[in-house]
């Protein structure tokens, strides 16, 4: 019986993950290609600022982003956070691990289905993601472009029930 490539990854939060680990991913110029948004220089305190950020979304909604585990090694943050009456999904991996992004995404809807909190969830993407066809497979429609905190976004939605 061959074992689901998923179960190689786990999901943790971010308080369990060293902050250097995580400065050092945020810091690398290719994660930033594909995040609008970011635009801080990470440092302690502003690992700090995100971590907290990130936590009082679990203690708001009772979900929120994890730091993401693949065979016990951090390979980047990602997961559900409440969008006024959406449940977004995100996922930021460190470069070498991009070609994970797919297990980890699947195993994460697995958790939405599984929730009865999460009927759907939205994808904003950003404008530089070229290669969309794995959203369709996964059967999410393109909703169109919206913009958030001033960046434009592609949006997707998916029905996790």
């Amino acid at each position: 019986m061959a074992i689901a490539p998923e179960c190689d990854v786990t999901f943790t939060r971010l308080t369990q993950v060293s902050p250097d680990e995580i400065i050092a991913h945020m810091s690398d110029p290719r994660v930033a290609e594909h995040m609008p948004l970011l635009t801080l220089h990470w440092d302690h305190d502003a690992v700090a600022r995100f971590v907290d950020a990130k936590e009082a979304c679990w203690h708001r909604d009772g979900l929120g982003h994890w730091a993401i585990l693949y065979r016990g090694i951090y390979v980047g943050w990602g997961g559900f956070q409440r969008e006024g009456e959406e449940w977004d999904y995100g996922l930021v991996l460190r470069p070498q691990n991009f070609g994970l992004g797919w297990r980890i995404t699947r195993k994460a809807l697995a958790f939405a289905q599984a929730d009865a909190r999460i009927a759907d969830v939205t994808f904003l993407l950003p404008p530089s993601r070229k290669h969309l066809g794995a959203f369709a497979r996964l059967g999410a429609r393109f909703v169109g472009e919206t913009e958030y905190d001033g960046q434009r976004f592609l949006k997707y939605w998916l029905a996790t029930g």
